[in-house]
């Protein structure tokens, strides 16, 4: 593709981000809109487990996508922290997956996938985890599991997007409609006037859906909410991740734990609730009991881009040239943005795809 490309990409969370990121250097100039801030949605809400939290339920297509970003965030935290001196934190604690129903699943999952996932006898989990609730019974344990703290990710892809000569970021900038010329989609119409490109992409997450129905299309993404609670600890209180019945813990590297998450069909409606507190608290001290007695510093909710198996759309638009999808990741957008920003690249560029890119593609599936 010629290098005289004008992208305007539509939304800014990390997916939104991270592809302006890796187009920059390919094309003439790179537009981002966002209709709040950037980063300020699922992508500041999440957990930000770089897993999906059961990889054996998955399609293979969202393995693909996980498998890629995961050997790749190491090296993409250390080029945005040497890049803007906002450090991403990658932290790589492993993660305990405790009583799980299939719990032979998983393990056949890891022998056939390769990896370095095994059971673990539960007085091994509980002398590597002093902190860990009684009463489980079985674990199993994947050692390379990192968590990547979203907040200072979505600070950091931004600080090196304002470094970009050639990247412009409109933030509290909502799109309305599309510049339609023909069957080409020719920019977009927003609050501040109309803004044109050559490639324009949705990365809107649970908006996407909303903004594709202006062209009378059905994307089946919608929000699916999410609430986590936050503590703040000793940073050596908790050594490793750990998961049950639903519920996480994430350790920080500075003692904040993470308590996530709820899954609630409750359309855009994003308002943090009593219910869902007293649930995650429950589930805290459940977990480790020592929270019990942590400060609690934080209640929030988000709003998932959930769509049909959790597979994203990530492709072009068929019947209106110019439009493009990187959209759709439901639960896994922490980890599955690498991979998901480098495919929708090598796409846009007509480069050799890093994986099949026939899953995603949104032909045949809106």
């Amino acid at each position: 593709m010629a290098k005289q490309q004008r992208v305007v990409i539509v939304g800014g969370g990390v997916i939104g981000l991270l592809t302006a990121f890796n187009l920059a250097a390919e094309v003439e100039h790179v537009v981002l809109l966002d209709r709040s801030g950037v980063g300020q949605e699922s992508s500041w809400a999440g957990g930000g487990i770089v897993s999906p939290l059961y990889p054996w339920r998955y399609n293979p297509a969202v393995t693909a996508l996980a498998h890629w970003s995961q050997d790749f965030y190491p090296q993409l935290a250390d080029r945005l922290f040497t890049t803007t001196g906002v450090d991403p934190e990658v932290h790589t604690t492993g993660l305990y997956w405790l009583d799980l129903e299939d719990e032979e699943l998983a393990l056949a999952w890891a022998q056939r996938e390769g990896r370095p996932l095994s059971a673990v006898e539960i007085p091994a989990v509980e002398q590597a985890v002093p902190v860990l609730g009684r009463g489980y019974s079985r674990a199993i344990y994947m050692a390379d599991v990192a968590n990547v703290r979203n907040p200072r990710l979505v600070k950091s892809l931004k600080a090196a997007l304002h470094a970009m000569a050639n990247v412009t970021i409109h933030e509290h900038c909502e799109v309305q409609g599309f510049i339609r010329e023909g069957s080409t989609i020719a920019g977009v119409n927003t609050a501040q006037g109309e803004i044109r490109g050559d490639q324009v992409v949705l990365s809107t997450g649970a908006w996407s859906g909303e903004l594709l129905g202006l062209l009378g299309l059905e994307l089946p993404v919608e929000p699916v909410k999410g609430q986590m609670i936050l503590y703040k600890c000793a940073p050596d209180l908790l050594s490793s991740m750990v998961l049950a019945k639903g519920r996480y813990a994430i350790p920080r590297r500075d003692g904040h734990i993470l308590i996530g998450s709820t899954l609630e069909y409750e359309g855009f409606d994003k308002t943090p609730t009593d219910v869902a507190l007293e649930s995650l608290k429950a589930s805290a001290v459940e977990l480790i009991p020592a929270l019990a007695d942590a400060e609690l510093v934080g209640h929030w909710a988000g709003l998932r881009p959930g769509s049909p198996e959790g597979i994203p759309y990530i492709g072009r638009v068929s019947g209106f040239d110019g439009l493009w999808l990187n959209c759709g990741h439901y639960r896994n957008g922490l980890v599955l943005a690498p991979a998901s920003c480098q495919l929708f690249a090598d796409l846009l560029l007509g480069r050799e795809p890093i994986i099949d890119p026939a899953p995603y593609a949104p032909t045949g599936r809106i």
